[in-house]
């Protein structure tokens, strides 16, 4: 049975592939900064397989590192990494953007990836053995008014994805990204602060991806045969061409 890590497991994405990989035979390490949830979710899955919970903030490097050095030895080798964790902040022209949420996301999206996977990866190549997702967007693909720093925060992730891939090829370790276009998770809601009316906007007049929806692509990129690499997965909802335009029934 394969053990993977999963940062960003208390909502959204992270969740919903929580209880796709325990129910198809992975151990799990459920990782995020909401304690309460990630015990709630340990308590919904551990019919199904072996849950460890970890509460940490992933823009902290000494909690990352404090949390993966304190794993139980049965739990140290790590088969897949799952780098989920990630958010927007704000909607604003680069002129008129807030630098919390600037470093707020550049805290999460990229210094957060890099610092669990230079803990992780290691031990992956020490066994030549491992997988590492990273979860983008097609805001890594394309760039849209307003999202300008969150899509360059994307966009590393799809070229630390590469160099990744590059960098570890000769130890045998996959590397693949899913990157997704609208889904309806907590996304919107944490990207305006709380403003449900704002958050259920970029919805409207379609029917978005779910966290379910993502969650099988990422089971399908875990589970194709060893000789077999899938570098990238893009999927939107069928009303969305690419970051910039959706068909909106209501519009």
């Amino acid at each position: 049975m394969q053990t993977a890590l999963i940062t960003g497991s208390t909502a959204g994405i992270g969740e919903a592939t929580s209880k796709l990989l325990a129910r198809n035979n992975f151990r799990l390490i459920i990782t995020g900064r909401r304690e309460e949830k990630l015990e709630n979710l340990r308590n919904g899955l551990q019919q199904y397989t072996e849950i460890l919970p970890l509460a940490f903030d992933i823009r902290n490097r000494n909690e990352v590192e404090s949390a993966l050095d304190s794993l139980p030895s049965e739990w140290q080798e790590i088969d897949v990494l799952i780098n989920n964790a990630g958010l927007a902040a704000g909607l604003d022209f680069i002129n008129e953007g807030s630098m919390e949420d600037w470093e707020k996301m550049i805290d999460t999206n990229i210094k957060g990836l890099l610092y669990i996977t230079r803990k992780i990866a290691p031990s992956m190549i020490g066994r030549k053995k491992g997988h590492i997702v990273n979860i983008d967007s097609i805001a890594g693909k394309e760039v849209y008014e307003k999202g300008n720093v969150y899509c360059a925060t994307k966009h590393a992730v799809d070229a630390l994805s590469k160099g990744m891939r590059i960098d570890l090829l000769r130890h045998g370790i996959k590397v693949s990204m899913v990157s997704p276009g609208l889904v309806e998770t907590e996304f919107s809601l944490v990207r305006f602060k709380g403003d449900s009316k704002k958050a259920s906007m970029p919805y409207q007049g379609i029917e978005p991806l779910t966290g379910d929806d993502v969650a099988e692509a990422i089971l399908f990129v875990l589970t194709r045969p060893a000789h077999v690499n899938i570098n990238d997965i893009i999927l939107t909802p069928s009303a969305q061409a690419n970051s910039i335009y959706i068909n909106r029934q209501n519009g």
